[in-house]
């Protein structure tokens, strides 16, 4: 009696369609997951990720009455109890630390920002100021995790990913969702940035993110071996095409299909990702916009700068990584640093969007994973604090496509610690995106294991304050 494997059953079933209808579930995906264009205002996402949490104490959420409050305890009824992490439970007090940065009111909409971000400032009028974010995770790793694919443990699909997923790509020669690094100088080495941050998780793998380098070639393994011909690489694609059609044929394994469709695009980025990372086009006056290091490959400059060449190019999700922001002690110090390497780049980038026509279907988001105590985290002076992580509080922007400009949204207390007016969950931020590119957070979904997954699990609420 012949023995047959489970994939030799699932394999001979698929000459009966099921390669069939994978196939043409693939194909489907191609222009969005609902298989219909999108409807919402916005087409395209820069995500500016500002990884280890800025303060936003520092910032953006200015408190004046702290300052008479300097070295005071901060009140057990502020705290209520509220979890701490290892770094600082152990202190015998929380000594209140108001921070030495002034601040000011910019714009017709009167948002105050602080002196540390004076180009930022300078777009507030069209800006959304999210002051009210909150999250459960309080170490970092969870949070970023958190706050990229909706849970804190890792494995499910990234933000760019989803999106890739729902909306298909703009662009048949550039990936949909592209990832683009560097290290801050405020704190350089702090919290580490792992791949599945912008895994497609148990989405097809076509849809997660392709990150570009900072030195040699942009993207791994796209020029040819040496002593390979461009011919000779394309009979050996056509080759391994065929190999792995053969293999769906076989086995109807949907994941095949994703690997012909990488092999291919692939072969179209050896032409496209040269021509879009070459920067020898752009004037004199856009790298003065950018700043003195847009010149330099690796720096947040030159990727905001990309950034904008890879959505001018229909790349749908186009996230940057800035790493450093993790400012346990001499916080005023690493965070004046961090500042200088995003405050212009990232105002430069908006201005640059709005001049050119694609901020009104672009979306920008700039943010962290959660905000900082108000308390000093060890020995506090009159020039110098360190704060801990804290997730009840923070602060993101966001500007563009469908977002109320020159608007402030949620209220915190007086110690910046609690969120008291317009709360806005992580889960109610990507529900507010979703709907933003339009998309139903409830009905962008994947099965897998069982159950339907999506984005916001079974949490999010669309944040009608934001919208436009």
């Amino acid at each position: 009696m012949n023995q047959h494997t489970r994939r030799q059953f699932l394999g001979q079933g698929s000459r009966l369609g099921i390669g069939a209808m994978a196939l043409e579930s693939l194909l489907r995906r191609e222009t969005g997951a609902a298989g219909t264009p999108p409807s919402g205002k916005a087409r395209r996402v820069i995500y500016l990720c500002q990884s280890g949490a800025p303060s936003q104490i520092d910032l953006f959420d200015y408190k004046p009455s702290l300052e008479k409050r300097y070295n005071q305890d901060l009140p057990d009824s502020v705290r209520d109890g509220q979890r701490l992490t290892t770094m600082s439970s152990g202190q015998e007090r929380f000594p209140i630390a108001p921070g030495i940065f002034k601040f000011k009111r910019h714009g017709q909409s009167g948002q105050t920002v602080s002196e540390l971000l004076p180009h930022i400032a300078s777009i507030s009028d069209q800006v959304c100021y999210i002051k009210s974010m909150h999250t459960e995770a309080i170490n970092h790793d969870p949070a970023i995790t958190f706050l990229q694919t909706g849970a804190e443990q890792a494995g499910r699909p990234s933000f760019g990913s989803w999106v890739s997923y729902g909306l298909g790509s703009g662009n048949d020669d550039l990936p949909s969702f592209v990832v683009l690094l560097s290290r801050g100088s405020g704190r350089p080495n702090c919290q580490p940035l792992y791949d599945r941050l912008w895994g497609s998780g148990f989405l097809p793998s076509k849809h997660q993110g392709v990150k570009f380098l900072s030195s040699g070639d942009p993207v791994l393994y796209l020029k040819n071996p040496p002593g390979v011909s461009d011919k000779t690489r394309e009979r050996n694609l056509e080759a391994i095409a065929n190999l792995n059609h053969l293999h769906h044929e076989s086995y109807g394994d949907a994941e095949t299909l994703t690997r012909i469709a990488q092999y291919e695009l692939a072969h179209r980025m050896q032409a496209s990702v040269p021509g879009v990372a070459d920067l020898s086009d752009e004037p004199e006056s856009t790298f003065k916009r950018y700043g003195p290091r847009a010149r330099i490959r690796g720096t947040y400059a030159y990727n905001c700068l990309l950034a904008r060449r890879l959505i001018e190019r229909d790349v749908r999700f186009v996230q940057l990584f800035h790493m450093g922001w993790d400012q346990h002690n001499a916080l005023p110090k690493q965070i004046r640093g961090q500042c200088a390497d995003t405050d212009q780049p990232s105002a430069a980038l908006v201005k640059d969007l709005s001049e050119r026509g694609l901020l009104d279907d672009t979306l920008v988001i700039w943010g962290g994973e959660f905000g900082r105590t108000v308390y000093s985290q060890g020995a506090l002076t009159e020039d110098n604090y360190g704060r801990d992580h804290h997730p009840r509080c923070f602060t993101i922007w966001m500007a563009g496509a469908g977002v109320k400009a020159g608007h402030c949204h949620g209220v915190t207390d007086d110690f910046s610690y609690n969120v008291v007016k317009d709360p806005v969950h992580i889960h109610d931020l990507n529900a507010t995106i979703l709907h933003l590119l339009g998309m139903e957070h409830e009905k962008l979904t994947f099965r897998y294991q069982g159950r339907d997954f999506r984005l916001t699990d079974v949490h999010g609420k669309i944040v009608k304050g934001l919208l436009a």
